[in-house]
């Protein structure tokens, strides 16, 4: 694996269709609540996921893990990563559009970083980590535009996108005391983790999701590909760009995912861009730069 700060042809593409499928899942979830009810809509994403990725780890010699502990805490993974915020996300673009949604996503790593000292993980406070979460809280509010109160945006599907990226928050800090580092294949901790939480949302199915959904194309195609595509094979993209470009590039997503979920939204739905949602989307990608800015040592090296 590499970590150089150039990146090749290939790579670039990688990246870039990650962050297409990434960045579009905000427009297959408004589409496909056509038809189905956020519970169903995450139960058919996981199940669909589960079954592209499930024959690709097998194929490569993987086994699932053993042991009650570990299922345990990939149980626990799939609640916090997987099915409470994917149905937060469909429950919000209810009544917000996928573009907001889109944006209030990308503060996850500001979560992070909030959590990872509250709870004593990393203390460490530098003035560009301050002056990050600062810009971040700063294009939260800007998003949000509490000054306009008719506005979507200052509803509770808002609101429900913030609970949902703490969630993503959340999951990383577990995850990396609990499932990383155990000799266990990352493409095999996501595939358990996605049966899991497909396990989870079948149960969750008879008391939230009998509702007779509406088979119509568009949301039916557009569950195919958020669950196929936007679930199941960019878990494997992601895990190619890392092996081979390293972990920055793979982050480099984490900045693209706004700007697609904002210009789709706009292209197939007609979404608003407002100068408020441009001018929260910069000032959060900016904090998030911020916050990983790693403090230069003094012996240069």
């Amino acid at each position: 694996m590499t970590d150089s700060p150039t990146i090749s042809r290939a790579g670039l593409v990688r990246v870039a269709t990650l962050a297409l499928l990434w960045g579009s899942g905000f427009l297959w979830i408004k589409l496909a609540l056509r038809g189905f009810n956020p519970v169903q809509i995450v139960f058919g994403r996981l199940l669909l996921g589960f079954v592209v990725l499930m024959p690709i780890a097998l194929s490569r010699g993987l086994r699932f893990p053993r042991g009650w502990r570990i299922w345990g805490h990939l149980f626990v993974a799939a609640l916090i990563a997987n099915a409470i915020p994917y149905v937060l996300f469909g429950v919000a673009e209810e009544t917000i559009g996928s573009n907001v949604a889109g944006v209030l996503n990308a503060t996850t790593p500001l979560w992070t970083l909030l959590l990872a000292f509250t709870i004593g993980v990393d203390r460490t406070v530098t003035r560009w980590k301050a002056a990050g979460f600062a810009l971040g809280f700063l294009g939260v509010v800007a998003i949000f535009s509490p000054w306009r109160t008719a506005d979507e945006i200052a509803s509770w599907g808002g609101v429900l996108c913030l609970a949902a990226a703490a969630s993503y928050a959340v999951s990383y800090i577990y995850m990396s005391r609990y499932l990383t580092g155990r000799g266990i294949s990352p493409l095999m901790l996501s595939t358990s983790q996605l049966g899991a939480a497909t396990v989870l949302l079948a149960a969750a199915i008879p008391i939230a999701g009998l509702e007779p959904p509406a088979w119509r194309a568009d949301a039916v195609l557009s569950l195919l590909i958020l669950g196929a595509l936007g679930t199941g094979i960019a878990y494997v993209l992601n895990y190619r760009i890392i092996q081979d470009e390293g972990p920055t590039a793979a982050s480099a997503v984490t900045y693209l995912l706004p700007i697609v979920a904002v210009f789709l939204g706009w292209l197939a739905l007609r979404e608003a861009i407002t100068i408020w949602i441009v001018l929260g989307t910069i000032l959060v990608l900016v904090g998030v730069t911020l916050s990983r800015r790693q403090p230069t040592s003094a012996s240069g090296s």
